[in-house]
């Protein structure tokens, strides 16, 4: 539980520290990038889980 705990308040320093500085916008920005990356990665997973005829796992 107290390792749960320090990672929320890694999170929230590192947060605080991008929305005090004006780096949120960059936060964003990779933000986004990073989720066209992960969906194109599920999609491609799943055309190749197709193609071999494999039931998705669930």
């Amino acid at each position: 539980m107290l390792g749960w705990a320090l990672v929320f308040l890694i999170l929230a320093l590192v947060a605080g520290y991008m929305g005090f500085f004006g780096l949120a916008g960059l936060a964003a920005t990779i933000a986004k990038l990073l989720l066209v990356v992960f969906v194109i990665l599920l999609i491609v997973s799943a055309f190749s889980g197709a193609l071999r005829g494999r039931p998705p796992a669930v």
